[in-house]
């Protein structure tokens, strides 16, 4: 799965920046149920058809910050250093995606709870599935002897539920970081 994005003329990434930007302190400072594109035109210093006309709607706007940071980690799986990325033992590398994600959720809370709340993503079940892929082939991998496919939904689906959430508005998301760990090393130690 690859972001082929068009290239963008240079106002129109610099805008996209922007109107991102702002979200994203918006987001942070009032929470997801505060955001309105009438805030985020006045946060980003653009009009309000501006916005509509590259993101569409409050739910396209949401789509992308979550596509942004989505793609980001996908890549540094693909091809990233080690032990995110290639070159390292599946264990390690279901730890370091357990954690980069667990970081992702948490920095991003407030636009995974907005996004949660809305219409999915018009690319979720692909993304979904690259996740579940590269979840499954690494407990594969490190646990031959377990069903990694249904492990692997089960570890990843404990992550979408409100305790994350509440852990990471709460701030207790180093807890959070150790508990997930624990979770997947509890998984992948030889018996």
């Amino acid at each position: 799965m690859t972001d082929a994005r068009p290239k963008e003329r240079a106002d129109a990434a610099r805008n996209r920046r922007v109107i991102l930007d702002a979200t994203a302190a918006l987001l942070a400072e009032h929470g997801a149920d505060a955001l309105t594109m009438d805030r985020v035109a006045a946060a980003a210093g653009v009009g309000k058809g501006t916005i509509f006309h590259r993101f569409g709607n409050r739910a396209g706007l949401l789509h992308e910050m979550i596509a942004e940071s989505t793609f980001a980690l996908m890549d540094a799986v693909r091809s990233g250093p080690p032990p995110l990325g290639p070159g390292a033992p599946a264990d390690a590398r279901l730890l370091a995606f357990f954690d980069a994600f667990v970081r992702l959720l948490s920095d991003n809370i407030e636009v995974t709870a907005a996004y949660l709340a809305g219409p999915p993503h018009p690319r979720a079940a692909e993304i979904h599935d690259y996740w579940d892929a590269h979840i499954t082939a690494l407990l594969r991998e490190a646990r031959p002897d377990l069903d990694a496919e249904l492990v692997g939904r089960l570890l990843f689906g404990a992550l979408g539920g409100p305790l994350v959430q509440n852990l990471a508005r709460a701030g207790e998301t180093d807890r959070l970081l150790t508990a997930v760990r624990e979770l997947v090393e509890s998984v992948v130690k030889d018996r």
